[in-house]
């Protein structure tokens, strides 16, 4: 399995034969430069969405029409997505969950907002979720933009994820203490990438709280387009 972060929360996962693009962030990402785009989407099977603010949403319907691929995602972002842009799309919704040939991707709560900025003013696009990804033996938890919940213990429980990519960066989600606090009281990870950080200055830049408070825990911090191997 690889795991390559693209900056902000877009991520690259090779994972069971599958390519799969969570959130994916091109044009306007301060930390993705144009150069790497190519490389960023090559050989993708499946974006993933999970919501529909511009820095995890833009960039999505053009990749998959640009690569012919589906669209992963809550039911109503997907409906009209299919509808506006003409994309083949994979729409369900919490507690669902879908086979992507033979990685499988779990629908999960998250607490956020999720919107389309247009010229009538914001417009609902669904709600905002997360994700357990299984395969190769592994589960991971996509945290997607939340807040700490006590969602997470039952989350943690029933679906058992050893590696967690989590929102991070304060202000819009959690920072590094919340994280790490529902890292340690609803999570048994072996393995922790935290991401949504160090895009803009009035984010967090680094995760030393994390890695202090995560004993026993690997905390990864990843760099941009650097294959984290697991």
């Amino acid at each position: 399995m690889k795991i390559i972060w693209h900056g902000h929360a877009s991520f690259r996962i090779e994972i069971g034969g599958q390519v799969l693009l969570i959130d994916p962030w091109l044009e306007g990402n301060p930390m993705l430069e144009e150069e790497h785009h190519e490389a960023a989407i090559a050989g993708a099977t499946h974006v993933l969405i999970t919501h529909g603010h511009f820095d995890h949403a833009n960039s999505a319907p053009e990749i998959c029409k640009s690569l012919g691929i589906p669209c992963v995602g809550i039911f109503d972002l997907m409906g009209y997505w299919e509808q506006k842009h003409g994309l083949e799309v994979v729409g369900f919704n919490k507690g669902g969950t879908v086979d992507l040939g033979g990685v499988k991707v779990t629908m999960v709560n998250a607490t956020h907002s999720s919107a389309e900025a247009t010229a009538d003013g914001p417009r609902y696009m669904g709600h905002e979720s997360g994700y357990m990804i299984s395969g190769e033996g592994h589960t991971i938890y996509v945290s997607g933009d939340t807040d700490i919940m006590a969602d997470m213990e039952w989350m943690g429980d029933i679906h058992k994820p050893d590696i967690g990519i989590l929102c991070a960066g304060g202000h819009f989600t959690m920072d590094m203490a919340r994280a790490s606090y529902a890292a340690k009281r609803y999570f048994d990870f072996k393995t922790v990438i935290p991401c949504h950080y160090r895009t803009f200055p009035l984010l967090e830049q680094s995760a030393e709280v994390m890695k202090a408070e995560l004993k026993g825990v690997e905390v990864i911090e990843p760099e941009v387009m650097q294959a984290i191997e697991i």
